[in-house]
């Protein structure tokens, strides 16, 4: 190799260090943005298959497993999903897309795990850990459960899966086979007369949530349960739509401005994997825009999250770098450089 070989070598190395400790990007990118497309018509409320999905342009956010907080199952099966939203003068829609070999929509037997998907949002401005965010700083979950649509056609019990039981008798109830709701006497079923959500007939098929770090997240009252939601499985697809007021009310639901810029992050659950609770797959941060929209947002970051394989990463171009970890590249590729040159030149390569 000759002296200028080296040189141009080094030069080359130098360089990307300056790309590096500037931030400066080597190509243009607006990062993982999910655009929701503006229309003037009702949004497809309960069909993942219509027309006006294919206005918005669709984005693909990979999952790893979530690998923070226990519980933890190091091999998830859902690795992306696809995204799309629409919205209107009122109303927001998103759709999620994910591929899914086996329908799990029951939850009746303590053997059986349920196919499910969320999306969370930060409240209020500030960016937030994305693991279920942090003490002092909310994030609004809307989780659609598999057998939470199921039962939103026909009631799920134990005579759903064992359809040749034998029941002499419910005490105080209207039928043979009730639903918590036809009990006359309350006091038979003490978790729907508490307003148990899970007691309770399911309005919609989606769980509005609300946490503030590990082991606090909370289902909202009965009267918070404000998102819809309609899932279908065909082909082995999953195909989930999330629909809410762009307006709300609440400190522990998100609001949206369409002239705003919001973090959204997403995690799904395949049944079959004995997926559930903290053992999901999980994205980081994406940004949610409303078409039109140019105002920009705090982007939000993530702070000692371990992931076990590559999620999307967010960077604004300027941010100012980590001093202490670019000074420490500086001197590991610094010092390869220089022992490549003595290598080269022991060997007698240097002219």
């Amino acid at each position: 190799m000759h002296k200028r070989n080296i040189v141009l070598f080094v030069g080359i190395v130098l360089g990307a260090l300056a790309l590096l400790f500037f931030n400066i990007p080597i190509a243009s990118s607006q990062g993982a943005t999910l655009v929701a497309a503006r229309v003037t018509e009702p949004l497809p409320l309960k069909d993942p298959t219509a027309a006006l999905w294919q206005t918005a342009t669709p984005l693909e956010v990979p999952l790893s497993a979530q690998a923070v907080a226990a519980p933890v199952l190091l091999e998830t099966n859902v690795k992306a999903v696809t995204a799309r939203a629409l919205y209107n003068d009122s109303q927001l829609a998103i759709l999620v897309e994910w591929n899914d070999t086996t329908q799990n929509d029951s939850m009746v037997r303590v053997q059986d795990f349920r196919d499910a998907v969320a999306v969370q949002f930060p409240i209020g401005d500030q960016p937030l850990f994305i693991c279920m965010g942090q003490v002092g700083g909310n994030v609004n979950i809307w989780q659609w459960k598999a057998d939470w649509q199921k039962d939103s056609t026909a009631w799920q019990d134990m005579q759903t899966a064992y359809p040749n039981m034998n029941v002499d008798q419910y005490p105080f109830a209207r039928v043979a086979m009730p639903a918590p709701s036809e009990y006359d006497d309350p006091n038979y079923v003490p978790a729907f007369a508490a307003n148990n959500l899970f007691a309770m007939p399911r309005v919609s098929p989606v769980e509005n949530l609300v946490a503030g770090g590990y082991g606090t997240l909370t289902s909202q009252p009965p009267a918070g349960q404000i998102v819809g939601g309609f899932g279908a499985w065909d082909n082995n697809t999953w195909r989930v739509i999330f629909t809410r007021d762009l307006a709300t009310t609440g400190a522990d639901n998100v609001s949206f401005d369409p002239a705003k810029l919001y973090p959204i992050a997403f995690a799904a659950w395949d049944g079959a994997n004995g997926e559930r609770n903290g053992q999901k797959s999980a994205s980081q941060w994406a940004n949610l825009q409303f078409e039109g929209a140019v105002a920009q947002a705090t982007q939000p970051t993530s702070p000692e999250v371990t992931v076990t394989e590559p999620a999307m990463r967010i960077v604004e171009p300027g941010t100012p770098p980590d001093t202490t970890s670019t000074l420490v590249v500086f001197i590991i590729l610094g010092g390869l450089t220089l022992l490549a040159a003595l290598v080269l030149k022991a060997r007698g390569n240097w002219e």
